[in-house]
């Protein structure tokens, strides 16, 4: 501790007036400050808050040069330093929650504040936002029969985990404890029936499942996942999320469990419960604790240890963003307003599975709805209702298929047509027709890169001339991960592997890119958020003479080039050099003919 300010008195409640002291002899804070706050230190002494929340709620910037805001979070690593503590944030995705809420009861945990975050064989990690408080180190030491190492923490932090740890841990023991026989129609795999003398899965619905469920759910929202995995095992069941295109472990549940879940989820997705067989799909709609509105698509399947379920997030404000948002170059966006600005005509979205064409597709209609517009889409499932269009959903339960709903739009005097996915001849037919007869149809494809959609239409039965006629440009995309802004670094490109990327295209090298580095915002990844990498071709004369039957995609790949295509190496290029994200990054998302 610097030995320049005056220590407070052990086993006291960390005061206002020290943390004051403090921050103006560090020159964090002015003198006039300190008496504007006279007041709220008496305010303190009556409803106990603690001091670094005190100071972080006024909303000040320090008075260093470059100045920054004081942050709850900014405060607490501060005063760690100040203290010679270490400070720790919490990642709960790398809390074992059933571990460390075994070590510590939530009376004794409540009682002092205190938080266990992690606990081997010798010691046990403590958090705590009150050091100079220490009496209770040597009754855990004691009690947990290991070492404590103490670490400060958010007092928010604090509250909320001490609170939500215990509280997901309490349901698992409570609905572990009281799960009943489970009927031998519901035992579908060779695991289950091996166990089936021990007992069977607890209800769908008791309050502790429910409460289970509602936690996964919001944790998904707070921790920005796409993806949230439900995965049965032989011992435990693994829940996982996707975040920036990464998978990470977020909780292990004993097996029984699973598959309540899994019931209780498919039951909110109007799913049949009962049947563990067959894939389903389904849907939820829920609100988020920020309030915003929320569409997941669930899907089972049956594995070896039970159902799997996979639930995709789509955040509506996610969906419709602007072209500079979504990572288009100014010369992308004046070649993609060239293809929409067309009176008819097909343009496609291709790219594999979790590349954002569907972002791309629900932006592309927003720049051009008008009220003087009738846009109509076809869609498997509707991931986002939009005022702007008319909204029709695949039901293959009823026969409304991508055709045949097509069909039905085209009655429907529709001006633009959005088809979510061409999938089959029959869809590209009647796509095709749309076209022709005077409308502008947006799909998507599933294809590697913008000339192999046209190869991929003529596989599914397509004519040649057809796709002259209609065809006005292809999209191909794919997502990247984009560094995070809070500890990327700035290096000296190495010049022997950028010449190794730049390869056949002789790109320029920037003097300098970022390389990841990792802190707690970005969870030491060194990432945080995605941008896209877009290859537009826009169909020429040149182009619609090589359109054959016996069409070589390479031929077509060398037109497109020279016509003005930029490959996605040029996006991916573009992207280091405003140092938005990696060399590594961009070669793991590039088709293997541009790597």
């Amino acid at each position: 501790m610097n030995n320049t300010v005056k220590k407070q008195s052990l086993e006291t409640k960390l005061e206002l007036a020290y943390i004051l002291d403090l921050l103006e002899k560090d020159g964090l804070i002015k003198a006039q400050q300190r008496v504007q706050l006279a007041n709220i230190c008496a305010d303190q002494t009556k409803i106990q808050i603690h001091p670094l929340i005190s100071v972080a709620e006024q909303g000040w910037q320090s008075s260093t040069k470059p100045s920054y805001p004081l942050s709850l979070e900014t405060l607490t690593k501060w005063f760690a330093d100040k203290i010679d503590q270490p400070y720790l944030r919490i990642d709960p995705l790398k809390i074992d929650v059933q571990k460390i809420t075994s070590v510590v009861s939530q009376a004794y945990a409540s009682k002092l504040k205190i938080l266990p975050i992690e606990v081997n064989e010798t010691e046990l990690t403590i958090a705590t936002c009150e050091p100079f408080i220490t009496s209770w180190e040597k009754e855990l030491e004691h009690i947990a029969d290991r070492k404590i190492k103490r670490v400060i923490i958010n007092p928010r932090d604090l509250e909320r985990y001490l609170v939500e740890f215990y509280g997901i841990s309490k349901s698992i023991i409570g609905a572990t404890n009281e799960k009943k026989d489970e009927p031998i129609a519901l035992i579908q795999n060779f695991e289950q029936l091996v166990q089936m003398g021990k007992a069977g899965e607890p209800d769908a619905n008791d309050q502790h499942i429910v409460s289970i469920v509602d936690w996964l759910l919001q944790f998904a929202f707070e921790q920005r996942a796409s993806d949230i995995h439900l995965e049965p095992r032989r011992e435990k069941g693994r829940i996982r999320f996707r975040i920036d295109s990464v998978l990470h472990i977020v909780h292990e549940l004993p097996v029984t469990l699973m598959g309540a879940i899994t019931s209780r989820l498919k039951s909110l997705g109007r799913m049949d419960v009962t049947d563990r067989r067959r894939p389903q799909d389904g849907r939820v709609k829920t609100i988020t604790p920020s309030g915003k509105e929320v569409e997941m698509r669930l899907s089972t399947m049956p594995t070896t240890f039970g159902e799997k379920l996979v639930m995709r997030i789509f955040d509506p404000e996610m969906l419709v963003k602007s072209y500079k948002q979504l990572g288009f170059t100014q010369h992308d966006q004046v070649q993609l307003n060239e293809m929409l600005n067309n009176p008819h005509g097909i343009v496609l979205i291709t790219g594999p599975t979790g590349s954002g064409k569907t972002t791309t597709l629900y932006s592309a209609l927003n720049q051009i709805a008008r009220p003087e517009i009738n846009i109509c889409t076809i869609e498997d499932p509707i991931e986002m209702v939009d005022p702007q269009f008319n909204q029709m959903q695949v039901q293959k339960a009823i026969d409304v298929d991508f055709a045949s709903g097509v069909r039905t739009l085209l009655r429907q005097d529709p001006d633009i047509i959005m088809i979510g996915e061409i999938r089959d001849q029959e869809t590209a037919d009647i796509a095709i027709q749309a076209a022709l007869t005077g409308h502008l149809v947006l799909s998507s494809l599933h294809t590697n890169d913008a000339p192999s959609a046209i190869t991929r239409l003529i596989d599914l039965g397509m004519q040649p001339f057809l796709l002259k006629a209609t065809l006005q440009g292809i999209v191909a995309q794919r997502l990247l991960r984009t560094l995070c802004v809070h500890c990327k670094e700035l290096v000296a490109t190495d010049k022997q592997s950028w010449e190794e990327f730049a390869k056949p295209n002789k790109l320029k090298m920037p003097p300098k890119i970022c390389k990841p580095v990792g802190c707690d915002e970005c969870r030491h990844t060194g990432y945080m958020g995605r941008a896209g990498i877009y290859e537009i071709l826009t169909m020429n004369n040149t182009l619609r003479e090589n359109i054959t039957s016996h069409t070589d995609i390479d031929t077509l790949r060398k037109i497109a080039l020279k016509t003005g295509m930029r490959p996605l190496k040029i996006g991916g290029a573009q992207k280091i050099a405003d140092g938005l994200t990696t060399l590594e990054e961009v070669y793991s998302v590039l088709p293997q003919d541009q790597t």
